[in-house]
């Protein structure tokens, strides 16, 4: 699964290709296409699961100036797949599962006070204007 932006809105596109750290769909390759897309606008979110899957999409999230966050271990039932996030490096922050939906709503608000994008009526507009 890709997210792609072939005109000026972004869709999703599932795909056949091989399957990447043994699964398919494979959190990288969704990471990856969403950082390729929107940089800095990226805000991942690693939960529980086996594997290494995510670490290398974090990376591609982090280097093009967006963040991740991961889900702790004491809340995760396999803490493989965020724990090596947080292993890499690539973690903005570690949470317990119920702390993580306030986090994601704290981050985006903050992400776009910052920016200056503000829909009408107050509401918080859903994407930045790309750059």
């Amino acid at each position: 699964m890709t997210v792609t932006r072939p005109d000026a809105n972004a869709q999703v596109e599932l795909n056949q290709d091989a399957p990447e750290n043994s699964c398919r769909p494979a959190v990288d390759v969704l990471f990856r296409s969403v950082a390729a897309v929107y940089k800095a606008n990226v805000l991942g979110v690693v939960m529980t699961g086996m594997g290494s899957d995510g670490v290398r999409g974090s990376q591609c999230i982090r280097e093009a100036g967006g963040e991740v966050i991961v889900q702790d271990q004491a809340t995760s039932i396999v803490w493989g797949m965020p724990g090596l996030v947080y292993a890499a490096g690539y973690a903005d922050g570690v949470y317990p599962v119920g702390q993580l939906a306030s986090q994601i709503t704290r981050r985006v608000l903050e992400s776009r006070k910052n920016s200056g994008t503000v829909a009408p009526h107050g509401r918080m507009a859903l994407e930045r204007t790309a750059q």
